[in-house]
């Protein structure tokens, strides 16, 4: 078990990498690698496949705890964070964040892998329709902000997924600027990892199937090797940001979130 437990955590130190470049880029906690990498690992490692899904889920939201964290203070360096909007999304992502690890909970497990790919697909063709039409030109107010963050959280949560991948289409769409859409939603991405994580921690507590050096169903040799690397490779995906035009960023984006969802489904 320990050489297992050795293995993936080598195996998630190149992982992370990736992951931590794409959070710094493109405002995503890194979720929509994170979890479909796991679900391909972690029956190597020796986990039971009826843990497989929960433990990717709840691995994942911890990872983006510190990795949208970290993407979020590079963010906030550049001056690509405003306050006053992540304070708006805050209440209805914090809550729909923990609402979405209940449901995950609830669903059968052999259902939450094909959950998990229309969410992404439908992702994909979000944005790719983002692209063609023009901005609403403004943010709603309080309770429309509100439940739209409760709506994010949830979805974000059952797909293991720290939200940026709707947060920044739904910004942008409302008039913010893509560079300040993807700081906001680092941060916010933040907000409903911890949610969903704690929610999944409280969830798995006491089940004896759990592979040891878990807490709940987040499995800490993956989660430690995701976050070494993650964490030092997101400054670059920032540091890209500022060099991007907005253009290419929407087409960067769209093309990631077709990928997965096609992999998904093929896998």
């Amino acid at each position: 078990m320990i050489d297992n437990a050795l293995w993936l955590f080598a195996m998630c130190l190149a992982l992370g990498s990736v992951v931590g470049l794409l959070a710094g880029m493109l405002g995503i906690g890194g979720g929509l690698v994170v979890v479909p990498a796991l679900v391909w690992l972690l029956p190597k490692a020796g986990i039971e496949s009826s843990l497989v899904m929960h433990i990717a889920l709840a691995t994942s939201l911890a990872s983006i705890v510190l990795t949208s964290g970290s993407s979020a203070r590079n963010h906030f360096r550049l001056g690509n964070v405003d306050f006053s909007i992540v304070k708006s999304l805050a209440p209805g992502v914090v809550v729909g964040g923990l609402g979405g690890s209940v449901i995950a909970e609830l669903v059968p497990t052999e259902l939450l892998p094909k959950i998990f790919a229309v969410i992404v697909l439908m992702l994909a063709l979000q944005m790719l329709r983002s692209m063609r039409i023009s901005r609403q030109g403004k943010m709603p107010g309080p309770i429309g902000t509100i439940c739209s963050g409760g709506v994010i959280g949830v979805v974000s949560s059952l797909a293991g997924i720290g939200g940026g991948s709707l947060t920044v289409p739904y910004l942008n769409w409302h008039g913010v600027e893509m560079r300040r859409a993807i700081g906001c939603a680092s941060l916010s991405g933040a907000m409903i990892a911890i949610a969903g994580m704690l929610g999944f921690i409280v969830a798995g507590v006491g089940d004896e199937a759990l592979p040891s050096m878990s807490i709940g169903y987040v499995y800490l040799p993956a989660l430690f090797g995701i976050v070494m690397t993650s964490m030092v490779t997101t400054r670059y995906g920032a540091a890209l940001v500022s060099r991007l035009p907005t253009a290419t960023l929407k087409k960067i984006f769209a093309v990631f979130l077709l990928f997965i969802s096609m992999k998904m489904f093929l896998g």
